[in-house]
């Protein structure tokens, strides 16, 4: 599909039950949700590739990366397979991405689960020392290519845990990563990074729908995030999964997918 001269690639799954929009991290493609296909059968699954990764466009003009204007392009392109609202599964940028969407465009959003993410940097020189970090990673991904900064993003502590997969997972990430337009990674850091985006703390009242936060325990940066938000956020429940680092549904991917689909069963009529 294509809006505003920008194409995104996106595959549905389903029986044309309710909207499940899936939106993955940073580095990755749509085709991290392939393992749920089956476990969320009840739903009609929505995985989009977002902008600057996968199959979808990586332009040059980093203004198409505003986390807003995205959040409006994936509105358009649900609601042209005929759904007027959905619940939207984020992880990581793909939870920053659903958290503004459900600020932005709370009528389109019934419910919404957040995988280990935050709603952005809560003060001006926060987010002015991130923009500056990001746009020295976004020239360096340019400068000396994508296998270099992939070789540095999966040292990162985050990523840890993730050490302890079976190394046939382990490659299978790897090649995600490595299959990745390093112009769009570049600008996907300049234009909707954590820095660059609006930052969503004060607005988290807002959010009148369902949330589920979904943290694991080794990731302690996230869990102490995601415990404030659950603070903040009026119908928030905060499910913290043991001897779990940063990527839930890679790590613990059968109660990760239990876990979804129990919350969905529970808030959708």
């Amino acid at each position: 599909m294509k809006d505003r001269d920008v194409a995104y690639s996106l595959d549905v799954y389903g029986n044309g039950g309710h909207a499940l929009v899936l939106l993955h991290g940073f580095t990755g493609t749509k085709k991290t949700w392939l393992p749920f296909k089956t476990i969320w059968d009840g739903f009609t699954i929505i995985a989009i590739d977002i902008i600057g990764h996968g199959e979808s466009d990586s332009p040059l003009d980093t203004s198409a990366y505003d986390i807003r204007m995205v959040g409006e392009t994936i509105i358009s392109y649900v609601k042209k397979l005929g759904f007027s609202s959905a619940s939207i599964l984020g992880y990581s940028m793909g939870g920053r991405l659903a958290l503004s969407i459900a600020c932005e465009q709370p009528d389109f959003v019934s419910s919404l689960i957040l995988e280990s993410s935050s709603p952005g940097l809560k003060n001006f020189d926060e987010r002015q020392q991130r923009v500056a970090a990001d746009e020295l990673l976004a020239a360096e991904i340019l400068e000396t290519g994508i296998e270099s900064f992939v070789n540095k993003w999966e040292r990162l502590s985050m990523f840890e845990s993730q050490m302890r997969l079976p190394e046939e997972k382990r490659a299978e990430i790897r090649r995600e990563r490595l299959e990745q337009n390093p112009i769009g990674l570049a600008n996907s850091l300049r234009g909707m990074g954590t820095g660059s985006q609006p930052s969503y703390w004060e607005r988290l009242h807002e959010v009148e729908v369902p949330v589920l936060l979904i943290s694991g325990s080794l990731d302690q940066k996230f869990c102490h995030i995601q415990e404030e938000m659950n603070d903040k956020l009026p119908k928030s429940q905060h499910t913290i999964i043991e001897d779990t680092g940063h990527a839930i549904h890679v790590e613990q991917p059968e109660i990760f997918g239990t876990i979804v689909k129990e919350f969905l069963n529970l808030h959708i009529t």
